[in-house]
């Protein structure tokens, strides 16, 4: 049975300068970044900064000084966040000149003024998402880029998410129980999202880091792909594949990119299917405090297959039985087409979407018999998990 059709058994129908927006030095955005191509004898599409060049007139320029500003100095209490990159600050901007309205909120990105890669990654965000533009993407609004005798100020600046990522929701038990409904559109928004860079573009452009902390969310609950600085163009012509250093996070990144460097789109769907499993489980892929084999969810899973008796056992206990159990199944099924060892055996995202519409539809029309008959064997697995969080503090 082909992995592309697993819903189809369905009995029912159916800076200081700022004259233009982009840092001073033009060759910085087309050569430092390494994503302007060689120049080809045979027509072929667009790169990312051709097309960046017609678009970058949508992006504001921001001073250093008016992003000091609208953070309170980069105060740490307005902090939402830190990573390799830098830091992420909350503040608040004017509206752009010839737009009403009083000060908007927004999301700040200060880079690491000592990261040489952070630079990189700053370079490749303003071009793809200076590009880009889908309802599931989060949306840069401008940046800063300044220098002087301090150093270099590279700054991004964007679209406010007032309800964390996807990965706050499934794993900090501070927040109420993300609701099986919603992770299943989470995760259908966030396939849209993955499905417009893979096919909805001149060029194919592959994320590179789909994980639960890059899947912001909007006051409902909308899900957007955030963080591009690791996206490459995907390859062109006869080539079968981007060839690129390793990069990424540990647990998500797919074993054939990890062990040759060559980068597919299929890359971004194993990512995904390791975050389908981190949905059905609340688990995270990588957890050192549970059991040696519980350690790595997707070894795990493998012991508890969906057409088991045992599968109910996998579901996060905290979802209580309020689930679609047949539909729980069948995003297994489609988790595990995600993950197949093969990349071209893998579905495509624009499948994935089809099967995820599916799945929320059955869960939708599901009745109270078609939630999980087996009570007691989940009742185990979140008392086990409590024996496990109290055997850690022992």
């Amino acid at each position: 049975m082909k992995c592309f059709y697993i819903f189809k058994d369905k009995s029912k129908s159916n800076r200081v300068a700022k004259s233009a927006p982009e840092p001073r030095d033009k060759s910085k955005l087309e050569n430092s970044s390494g994503l302007s191509r060689a120049t080809r004898s045979v027509p072929s599409p667009r790169s990312i900064p051709e097309l960046y060049k017609e678009k970058e007139h949508n992006l504001r320029v921001f001073s250093f000084q008016e992003l000091k500003e609208s953070t309170n100095g980069f105060n740490r209490l307005l902090k939402l966040g830190e990573g390799g990159f830098g830091s992420v600050y909350k503040g608040t901007i004017r509206p752009a000149i010839g737009q009403e309205g009083g000060r908007i909120s927004v999301a700040i990105k200060k880079l690491n003024r000592h990261g040489l890669q952070g630079h990189k990654e700053w370079l490749a965000e303003v071009q793809f998402l200076g590009v880009v533009n889908h309802p599931n993407l989060v949306k840069l609004l401008g940046y800063c880029s300044e220098d002087d005798e301090r150093g270099i100020q590279r700054l991004l600046v964007y679209e406010y998410m007032p309800n964390k990522s996807l990965e706050d929701h499934l794993f900090n038990r501070a927040l109420s129980t993300l609701p099986w409904k919603k992770r299943l559109e989470i995760m259908l928004g966030a396939a849209q999202g993955l499905a417009y860079l893979h096919e909805g573009l001149e060029v194919q452009v592959i994320y590179r880091d789909f994980k639960a902390s890059n899947v912001l969310l909007d006051a409902n609950l909308k899900p957007k792909l955030s963080d591009f600085g690791l996206a490459r163009e995907g390859p062109t012509g006869d080539n079968t594949h981007v060839s690129t250093a390793v990069v990424g996070t540990y647990g998500y990144a797919a074993p054939e990119y990890v062990e040759t460097g060559h980068l597919k789109v299929q890359s971004d769907i194993w990512s995904y299917g390791v975050v389908l499993y981190e949905i059905l489980t609340g688990r995270r892929t990588v957890e050192r405090n549970r059991p040696t084999v519980e350690q790595k969810l997707l070894d795990w899973v493998k012991k508890f297959p969906a057409n088991s008796n045992k599968f109910s056992m996998i579901i996060d206990p905290r979802l209580r039985n309020q689930y679609s159990f047949s539909a729980a199944r069948k995003v297994a099924k489609l988790a595990d087409c995600c993950l197949k060892k093969n990349p071209e055996e893998r579905p495509t995202m624009n499948q994935v979407v089809e099967s995820l519409k599916e799945a929320i539809q059955e869960s939708e029309d599901g009745s109270t018999s078609n939630s999980t008959p087996v009570t007691s064997a989940s009742r185990s697995v979140e008392r086990r998990s409590r024996q496990v969080g109290i055997r850690k503090y022992l």
